[in-house]
């Protein structure tokens, strides 16, 4: 599941880490402290992680001066809280932690690897609260307000899920309360065993299948996406590896909404790529006395086994060496 909330939102925080350089350097620009915040809210989340780094400034390439951790990071550790309020009731505050991480890979971006700096907590977040980011810099406060993307869930297919079918089929699922974007993958797992091995291989293969907008925050309205099953078989041929008597066993089939709230939703689309001959992007942050962005998330998962048709279909009509499951 964490693989794909990072697939859903991995592209944010490139676009958030650029506005914190260019590669054109006035030398004789005055030199100012600006705070940098990346931060998505998920009440279903174990830890909340958030990136706070400052803007920097020097001679030369700062494509190689973003090398340096000592460049973008802060020196002192920040008075970092969130403060919630439910209805006219204030939560109790919470106080982030710094935590370094080191799985972060070359080319991710083009700042420092493998290790980063990140706040971050493992308290509760309320899903019907709304949450302040105060971050205390001793002159300034930066502050940056979001309320959580409520639960929602999948309402189509009902039962098994079809890719026999020759017309489209839809996924449906009704909007979350403060959800604004929508993106729906669909995940299949399947077993793979290779000739002459002791080790049968679990195996997924992901199918983005587009991005869907609601009209309103208020929730419940009925979205959905279409696709082909022929369209299923396809990905999957190109995906699968050619191996000589190998076989292989249908698994489940997740369908995962991943929902954005609007303030995110809103920064995606301004930092979206343009046709325009336009080639500067307008600006946008909802983090007072800072930049970045601050806003929730939250993903609806439902699980299907695949209808007879579909696992028949599956192992009659390609030579990939699928069995059927007994």
């Amino acid at each position: 599941m964490m693989k794909n909330l990072q697939i859903f939102f991995s592209a944010v925080l490139l676009s958030v880490m650029g506005l914190s350089c260019s590669t054109d350097v006035d030398l004789y620009a005055d030199y100012k402290d600006i705070t940098v915040v990346y931060g998505l809210l998920d009440n279903a989340a174990d830890t909340t992680f958030i990136k706070i780094t400052k803007a920097f400034l020097g001679p030369g390439n700062a494509l190689v001066i973003a090398q340096n951790p000592d460049s973008s990071n802060y020196s002192e550790k920040l008075n970092v809280k969130l403060k919630g309020k439910k209805g006219n009731v204030m939560l109790p505050e919470i106080t982030l932690d710094t935590i370094t991480i080191h799985n972060k890979l070359a080319g991710d971006s083009v700042f420092y690897f493998p290790s980063q700096l990140l706040y971050y907590t493992t308290s509760s977040l309320d899903p019907l609260a709304t949450y302040e980011l105060a971050i205390d810099r001793g002159d300034k406060q930066v502050t940056a307000t979001t309320s959580m993307v409520e639960p929602f869930s999948v309402t189509y297919p009902t039962n098994r899920i079809s890719f026999s079918a020759t017309v489209p089929t839809q996924l449906r699922w009704g909007s979350a309360k403060n959800g604004k974007r929508y993106e729906v993958n669909l995940v299949f797992h399947y077993r793979e065993l290779a000739p002459g091995s002791q080790d049968t291989l679990n195996k997924t293969m992901n199918w983005y299948l587009g991005t869907r907008k609601s009209a309103t925050l208020d929730g419940g309205e009925q979205l959905d996406v279409s696709y082909l099953g022929e369209e299923f078989y396809n990905r999957l041929g190109q995906e699968l590896e050619d191996i000589l008597n190998v076989k292989r066993w249908a698994g489940e089939v997740d369908v995962v909404v991943s929902a954005g709230g609007d303030q995110l939703s809103t920064f995606i689309d301004v930092n979206a790529p343009s046709n325009s001959i336009v080639q500067e992007l307008p600006e946008y942050t909802n983090v007072e006395n800072g930049y970045g962005i601050f806003s929730s998330r939250r993903n609806a998962i439902k699980t299907y086994r695949l209808a007879v048709q579909s696992e028949t279909k599956l192992v009659e009509n390609y030579n990939w060496g699928f069995i059927i499951n007994r």
